[in-house]
């Protein structure tokens, strides 16, 4: 009997398990050119990593290298031992940590009011004031420094106008060289820092939600509180990070201040490696003001992405609640 040709595969039957094709293995040309990207990309990143490890990591390394080396020889943990006993570092240390928690809090409030008077109250000049705040991003710390020099100094015009007005030989304002001169200077030079993030998260809220909860009889400090802080959280925490860091690394200030008795960290390391050439001393001092900014730019991190994450349903549970 003859056998009748094999009939052509048809649609599968509803409910049927039809079999699954046999997995194709890549050819030989595809894997080439596979590997030919890796090396391409590898090629790409090389050059700037190799930059990156000269300009920036290479030097690092020398400064951690050299605070284990003391001036007698060797290696050793000696340079960090004398220089944390001593107590011109501990206070280095105190005088930095409450100048710059001061300045960024200093910051976050001046610059929370401030950018919200730009965004929300109308007046002539407004879109000019938050342009100049860019541009004021960009001016040097001693400039500003320089600035209230001219105005608060010994013979600023503040005291020039008292002397001229009183007929006294000095003006009652001489707190430039301590270490509240060198806050007001920190805060004056930082706050836009604050205010430009901001303003940006300013200019993506809703009006809609201001509008219904001012129609429901919520006064502005609530409005404030409970609709208009939630949205700023995530700039707050970014600002005040920034601003943070900062102004523990900040060295123009302290400088052209004339501030004799404020010693900060990058003062320290200052005065270390140039006046007494203790270069060991100044890399040890130089090591923990890094550790201290990275760690400190690590909690930014932390911070700014569950603020993040908690901003949105906030901000709608506060809409929801402003107007009960």
């Amino acid at each position: 009997m003859a056998q009748r040709p094999a009939a052509a595969p048809g649609p599968a039957a509803p409910g049927s398990i039809s079999p699954r094709p046999a997995p194709q293995v890549p050819t030989a040309p595809k894997r080439r050119a596979g590997r030919s990207g890796s090396l391409t990309r590898l090629l790409w990143t090389l050059p700037p990593i190799a930059v990156l490890g000269l300009v920036f990591l290479y030097p690092l390394y020398l400064v951690v290298e050299q605070s284990f080396h003391p001036d007698e020889g060797g290696t050793s943990l000696a340079p960090y031992r004398e220089v944390f006993a001593s107590e011109a570092f501990r206070e280095a240390l105190w005088t930095t940590v409450w100048i710059a928690v001061g300045a960024t809090v200093g910051c976050l409030i001046l610059g929370f009011v401030l950018a919200l008077i730009i965004a929300f109250v109308p007046f002539p000049g407004g879109k000019a004031v938050a342009k100049f705040i860019d541009v004021f991003l960009s001016f040097p710390s001693f400039l500003i420094t320089l600035a209230l020099l001219f105005i608060y100094g010994t013979v600023g015009m503040a005291n020039g106008v008292w002397t001229d007005a009183t007929g006294a030989a000095s003006g009652p304002f001489d707190f430039l060289t301590t270490p509240w001169g060198v806050l007001l200077a920190e805060i004056t030079y930082f706050t836009p820092f604050v205010m430009r993030p901001l303003l940006a998260a300013f200019s993506g809220l809703d009006t809609a939600q201001l509008e219904a909860a001012s129609s429901l009889g919520a006064r502005p400090a609530r409005i404030i509180r409970q609709v208009i802080l939630p949205e700023a959280l995530p700039a707050l925490a970014a600002g005040g990070s920034l601003v943070l860091v900062m102004c523990l690394n900040e060295f123009g200030i302290v400088l052209f201040t004339g501030a004799k008795g404020v010693t900060t960290l990058p003062m320290l390391v200052y005065s270390e490696a140039i006046l007494e050439s203790d270069y060991p001393a100044a890399c040890v001092v130089a090591v923990v003001n890094i550790a201290i900014s990275v760690s400190l730019f690590g909690l930014y991190r932390v911070v700014v992405a569950r603020t993040g994450r908690g901003a949105t349903s906030t901000l709608s549970k506060g809409a929801s609640r402003v107007g009960a």
